[in-house]
């Protein structure tokens, strides 16, 4: 009986020990080591690709954002701010049913195959419009200019990037509208054009959220 007890107490004693110590060492050291690793040597990325303008935060490198004029009334959706340049369709984003106390954004991709009707209809209207909105006095876009990343959206709904021609069919329309000289916009694409990663991975991009507030930079100075 003695033995017994004591072989018990010995037992939960020595796992009692090892989950104070597991403990330490999973819950306590390495998350600090982690985060410490994370925050001396990729701080920026640790804390979410934060930009910031005018000194606060305005979004993430990662995340894209719409460029809408405020929501009128009998619309459903808002149109498209033409002032800025504007990033991929958002085509994948789902509404929240689930927990409707909160706007939430739900990403996705479409789910749609390349014969599926209605992505054959995004597709088409997408491109019609940015023919429509991007065709200015003495500078007609065809249909033909218009890059794939125009009209489909990327798997998530929420790419930050367009591609450098996209950007580049944009510069027209937002040098009007804006009252800028055209070289100028035409220079910000060019400076917010990144190449590919490390020279070969992915295509080369312009991220929308960074172009636009060197776009609203140069609007505040001229």
């Amino acid at each position: 009986m003695n033995n017994s007890v004591s072989n018990t107490a010995r037992l939960l004693g020595a796992g009692l020990r090892a989950l104070l110590v597991l403990t330490l060492v999973t819950g306590v050291l390495y998350p600090l080591a982690v985060t410490g690793i994370a925050q001396g040597l990729f701080g920026d990325k640790a804390n979410g690709s934060e930009i910031t303008s005018g000194g606060r935060v305005v979004g993430s490198a990662l995340i894209g954002q719409a460029y809408h004029l405020p929501l009128k009334e009998g619309e459903e959706t808002p149109a498209a701010d033409l002032r800025w340049f504007q990033g991929r369709p958002q085509n994948g984003l789902g509404t929240n049913s689930v927990n409707t106390q909160y706007s939430i954004i739900l990403s996705g991709a479409t789910n749609r195959s390349g014969d599926n009707a209605e992505l054959i209809r995004w597709v088409k209207d997408a491109k019609a419009a940015v023919v429509r909105d991007n065709s200015v006095p003495g500078h007609p876009v065809k249909p033909s200019d218009v890059p794939a990343d125009a009209v489909t959206s990327s798997g998530s709904g929420l790419d930050p990037d367009i591609s450098p021609s996209y950007a580049e069919l944009q510069v027209h329309r937002v040098a009007q509208l804006n009252g800028l000289p055209v070289a100028e916009v035409r220079r910000l694409v060019a400076e917010h054009t990144e190449g590919r990663t490390l020279g070969f991975i992915g295509e080369p991009r312009v991220n929308v959220l960074r172009l636009n507030i060197a776009l609203r930079e140069l609007v505040a100075r001229s």
